[in-house]
């Protein structure tokens, strides 16, 4: 068996999280303290939002977001097929139902325009809902995510949803630090900024890490508000103990994560600039590739890069191309398989064809490895045996 050389990921750790972690361990509080609330407030004024509320996960995030700006059971969302397959999971988990439009080619997000013309084709207007004409299922909102850290055209979400009575929770779990250039503000600011609530994932392959955890931010009290309680079983912050107002969850984090997470944002711009510096170094050494598609921005966006996906041109046999990397020590995954072709989505309905451009791109794409103590001559390793597989007439 191959051992592996590069692996697909790796967390940056430094002296100062160890300070952070072991200080906590000289407290009484490893729950429900301090430290959540420091890393909510670092959080909440990073991004200049009021709201910056610490949940387990992005997964419990998404879940508690939704659920707090109103969806309902029976309901409809628009999202994506492309995405980790939580983005879907959690509208399922509410007994709703995600409604899926295929992506950009380039971007490999759900665009305003894809969105606009579902709602066109399958809703009617009765009173102030949109409904599907067939069933008379209400359409809730839109959940559009920013894959691989490239945001999305949050004006023209925004105006949809305005125009439309819609609700905009947007996943923003594998994009801290994006920005895009805002027409309506004619300035580059955070994607999270134009959403009802938006949620960020800190698992250990993120721009930022807290272990595991997640952090939901608003503008809006009761969406904050909502989540709050949510992810404490239903207990209101102040109420008295094993009082619960509603239904909740455990979704809270831990101060030992919350303890990571501050130690972590203040290292944040180090460590965008090193993965900033990382995907530079991969686009220099696979430019001459003409096999492989290298990830692109649009010209309205600056990436903060989560992951380096790749695509190898049609005809190649890219799980070939992935089995030679990995007998070489260098670890590759497909990322993402498409969402609606998953067992619990055929289930619903969905078949293969359904979404071209989504299949397409997720049968080529191959995740290189990518973290930021990637050293330059480990991305020409990785460059030339991808080359190598390529060359050597590994077709389909």
């Amino acid at each position: 068996m191959t051992s592996e050389r590069i692996p697909l990921s790796r967390p940056d750790v430094s002296s100062l999280e160890v300070d952070e972690v072991v200080g906590v361990l000289r407290t009484p509080w490893l729950s429900m303290g301090p430290k959540v609330r420091e890393f909510e407030a670092r959080f909440a004024a990073r991004l200049g939002l009021k709201h910056a509320v610490a949940i387990s996960s992005g997964t419990a995030g998404l879940h508690l977001a939704l659920r707090a700006t109103g969806l309902r059971k029976g309901s409809e969302v628009i999202t994506t097929p492309f995405s980790f397959v939580a983005t879907a999971n959690v509208v399922l988990m509410e007994g709703a139902r995600p409604v899926f439009v295929d992506i950009d080619p380039d971007t490999l997000n759900m665009t305003p325009e894809a969105a606009s013309e579902q709602i066109d084709q399958e809703y009617v207007r009765r009173g102030e809902h949109l409904v599907r004409g067939t069933t008379g299922a209400p359409l809730f909102g839109l959940l559009p995510v920013s894959v691989f850290g490239h945001p999305v055209d949050m004006d023209g979400f925004a105006a949809l949803a305005k125009a439309q009575g819609l609700r905009v929770v947007h996943d923003t779990c594998e994009a801290l630090g994006s920005l895009y250039r805002s027409r309506a503000q004619n300035a580059w600011v955070q994607e999270a900024a134009l959403a009802d609530a938006a949620v960020f994932a800190f698992y250990p392959n993120k721009q930022i890490t807290t272990g595991e955890g997640g952090m939901v931010v608003t503008d809006d009290d009761a969406i904050a508000a909502a989540c709050r309680m949510g992810r404490n079983q239903g207990r209101q912050p102040g109420a008295d103990w094993l009082e619960h107002e509603g239904l909740g969850y455990n979704y809270r984090m831990d101060e030992l994560s919350a303890a990571l997470g501050v130690a972590q944002l203040r290292r944040a711009d180090d460590l965008f600039a090193r993965r900033d510096q990382v995907a530079r170094w991969y686009d220099e050494a696979l430019a001459p590739l003409d096999e492989v598609e290298r990830p692109r921005a649009a010209p309205w966006a600056k990436v903060s890069w989560f992951v380096y996906v790749v695509r190898v041109r049609r005809g190649i046999d890219r799980d070939a191309v992935m089995r030679h990397l990995v007998g070489r020590g260098i670890a590759a995954k497909p990322y993402f398989p498409s969402i609606h072709l998953q067992p619990h989505f055929r289930a619903l309905g969905y078949r293969a064809g359904d979404f071209p451009v989504t299949e397409d791109i997720a049968s080529r794409t191959i995740a290189l490895p990518f973290f930021t103590t990637l050293t330059r001559d480990q991305v020409h390793d990785v460059a030339h045996e991808l080359k190598e597989a390529v060359y050597a007439g590994i077709k389909a």
